[in-house]
């Protein structure tokens, strides 16, 4: 990562990090989600700051759906650098809505639009003149579902134009800044274009880019990828996740390094990719690549994996027979040499396996920090990484009685069928075998000489730290604690891969209590930094449910360990609340409520509902619902019983065929409402169903609304992420016979 220091007064022509933290922390004094007051402020900051640089922004507005059905009302901004060479655009994304509904979004994604605006403010100081068209493209609701990117994508003519994607995110609040690629062919092309763009700290390896494009990928680019064939890299940060889409996501928790990040990809990549042929990074070959120390990115087509893999083989091979041959390798030996191996890899699995399980019944308060990585949970991949250093020492001294090139051939052995199932399954992650030629190098030199020089075999060991020591820090991270038998296993892994230095050491046992002394350290400085502070607050919820039917309302929360501020309203017993009670209202993990108590019933406006129409044409049955909110609110969440949706649009906008026949549970819609607007539903069913409508109506001010008296929380919480809160939820029923 680059390093920081104050440069505010920077040369005009280079991008400050310092001018880009001002954008920052102007756009997140407060949540500026779609619909919320501050989201407004939050755009015409970002029109007047694109004037300020000569540009005239231009506003796309429009209703969305996207692919998860959730609908709001996008205001996108917009704006445009023309090149000499029109036809062809380089496209700037980040998006400027925050998450609902208090997260202040300085890293989710003010950080992104500032890395754009300032890069903007740098290149166009220099007079450049592109030849490719520059768009600049500020998107809105990516936190409701990609809602922005799908309207550019599907509906403005800009978007046939661009022949590639930036687009700047995160994921937390700090760390290095990770290259992922979105394309629908290979991705030779893309990654020889960024190196030859030559950005000075590059972060990126194609097993991560293999492990994305497996997941349910869900950055703007996945729009530009899915409907408009328009490849991009992402660059997003994770470290600090526990700041994730909560108020705690604040101007002076993002690390200035972190932002420094983003800059150096912007501005060497805006250099290159303006002036680049873009109609030519499409290809139907992909690359294997890493980042190293020194070299930067480091790529070779995905036709050398399996002569690497042939030739790491053969070496093992030759290896082993020249072992024989000298009388230094013996079976029995080899034999041995299996067993400390099996052992550390089951023992570490089943710690790594159990890890997460075990710590959440010492401290059940890790339950409400949903996304699953703890304010501790640094010091605890350092405690399992320690942990399992200990168990591979103890197996190695306790049942690793043979030589060290005897010891090395079962690892050496192991890493080969790694390999080769990575070449078959997960060819992105292919990169694995060059630490493997490394291995068996330092074992062509055990025995070929009788005292052979340490220091060879700590040079021949620096591939395996310097490619697995991010791994097993990263996925932990970006994944949540659940994920720390990923931790355990690469160390055990890369811990093999190191057995030709100390492999035959006599010092194992003290090395093995060593290490079990730091896990307990470190054991012991987790235990004291599990609690709550203003900086490491508690998640907490609660919402006021009005029950309009019966006539019912009751307090409810998310919360598993109840905080002392809930507890006020939901009380010591802790009702739970039955299966049927509540539908599973949307958020990001699936959280349901888990606890209820009696409150009593308050009179809130409910909304109206006017019935349009009910008409019965052929088989089918046509309802038009119109639902018109009687007070404030941001969200309207409409749930079906289980029948058959042959159609469905919300505000003139369809729901896709797809949603319909695939959707998870019986959600129909949820939106998230922007000027107190009406839901318009118009559905049909077939004409002998039986259709219920169960209506969630919720406004995020709780804490603020005249009829209650909710104190402020203490500076130990802060409102849970990912779920609604704060609410006032009213619960409304139809009924079509």
């Amino acid at each position: 990562m680059p390093s920081y220091s104050p440069d505010l007064n920077l040369d005009e022509s280079q991008f400050s990090t310092d001018r880009a933290f001002i954008h920052v922390q102007k756009m997140s004094v407060k949540p500026h989600a779609v619909g919320f007051p501050a989201h407004s402020q939050v755009r015409e900051y970002i029109m007047a700051e694109l004037e300020k640089l000569g540009f005239e922004p231009i506003l796309q507005t429009g209703y969305t759906a996207g692919d998860w059905a959730n609908f709001s009302k996008v205001t996108n901004v917009m704006a445009r650098i023309r090149g000499s060479k029109p036809g062809n655009a380089l496209l700037l994304l980040s998006h400027y809505d925050s998450s609902p509904h208090s997260s202040l979004g300085a890293s989710d994604a003010a950080s992104g639009v500032a890395t754009i605006l300032e890069g903007l403010r740098a290149y166009l100081s220099t007079n450049n003149s592109p030849e490719n068209d520059i768009i600049i493209l500020f998107s809105d609701a990516e936190e409701l579902g990609l809602n922005g990117a799908d309207l550019f994508v599907n509906n403005h003519p800009w978007a046939k134009e661009v022949k590639l994607a930036l687009n700047f995110e995160a994921r937390g609040s700090g760390g290095p800044s990770y290259m992922l690629l979105e394309t629908n062919r290979g991705n030779s092309n893309l990654i020889s274009e960024f190196i030859e763009a030559n950005p000075s700290y590059p972060v990126a390896n194609s097993l991560v880019y293999s492990i994305y494009k497996m997941l349910p990928n869900d950055t703007d680019l996945t729009v530009f990828r899915e409907d408009g064939d328009i490849d991009g890299f992402n660059f997003a940060f994770i470290d600090d996740h526990f700041d994730y889409h909560t108020v705690r996501d604040n101007y002076d928790r993002l690390d200035p390094k972190t932002l420094a990040h983003q800059g150096a990809y912007l501005m060497p990549l805006l250099t290159y990719f303006s002036d680049a042929d873009l109609t030519q990074l499409k290809s139907l070959n992909d690359q294997v690549y890493f980042n190293a120390p020194f070299f930067k990115l480091v790529s070779y087509p995905f036709e050398w994996i399996y002569p690497m893999l042939a030739g790491a083989a053969l070496l093992f091979l030759i290896v082993v027979l020249l072992g024989i041959k000298k009388k230094v390798l013996t079976f029995k030996g080899i034999g041995k040499g299996f067993i400390p191996m099996l052992l550390t890899l089951i023992i570490n699995g089943i710690i790594g396996y159990f890890g997460w399980s075990v710590l959440l019944k010492i401290y059940p308060y890790y339950q409400d920090i949903l996304h699953g990585f703890t304010y501790n949970g640094y010091i605890y991949i350092a405690a399992f990484v320690f942990l399992s250093i200990a168990v591979g020492f103890w197996c190695y001294h306790r049942f690793g009685k043979t030589d060290a090139p005897n010891l090395l051939i079962a690892p050496a052995l192991l890493w080969l069928v790694i390999c080769g199932l990575l070449a078959v399954y997960l060819k992105g992650g292919s990169f694995f075998i060059l630490p493997v030629f490394a291995l068996l190098a330092s074992l062509w030199i055990l025995l070929s000489q009788k005292s052979p020089e340490p220091l060879w075999f700590v040079v021949l060991a620096l591939p395996a730290i310097w490619i697995y020591s991010p791994l097993i820090k990263m996925f932990p991270v970006g994944l949540g604690l659940k994920m720390i038998i990923t931790s355990t296993l690469l160390t055990s892994l890369t811990f093999f891969l190191l057995l030709p230095i100390f492999g035959g050491l006599k010092v194992k046992q003290r090395l093995s209590y060593l290490s079990l002394l730091l896990f307990i350290g470190f054991l012991i400085s987790a235990h004291f930094n599990s609690g709550f502070s203003r900086d490491k607050a508690k998640p907490t919820s609660l919402i006021y449910l009005l029950d309009a039917e019966n006539k019912t309302a009751q307090w409810v929360t998310y919360e598993k360990e109840l905080s002392s501020w809930t507890t006020q309203y939901i009380g010591e017993n802790k009702e739970v609340p039955s299966t049927t009670e509540h539908q599973n209202l949307s958020s990001k993990y699936g959280t349901n409520f888990n606890y209820v108590s009696n409150a009593p019933v308050k009179d809130i406006p409910q909304p109206k509902i006017e019935i349009g129409a009910d008409t019965i044409i052929g088989n089918n049955r046509w309802l038009e619902i119109t639902i018109i909110p009687q007070r404030p609110i941001t969200r309207l969440e409409v749930f079906t019983n289980e029948i058959q949706l042959l159609e469905a649009a919300i505000n003139t906008i369809p729901l896709s065929d797809y949603y319909l026949k695939n959707k998870k549970g019986n959600k129909l819609i949820t939106h998230y409402v922007s000027d107190n607007d009406p839901t318009h539903l118009k559905l049909a069913i077939h004409k002998e169903s039986k259709l219920e409508l169960t209506i969630y109506e919720a406004s995020n001010d709780l804490l603020d609304h005249p009829q209650f008296s909710v104190p402020k929380r203490p500076e130990d919480n802060i409102p849970m992420p990912f779920v609604l809160n704060d609410a006032i939820l009213i619960i409304k029923k139809l009924h079509f016979e």
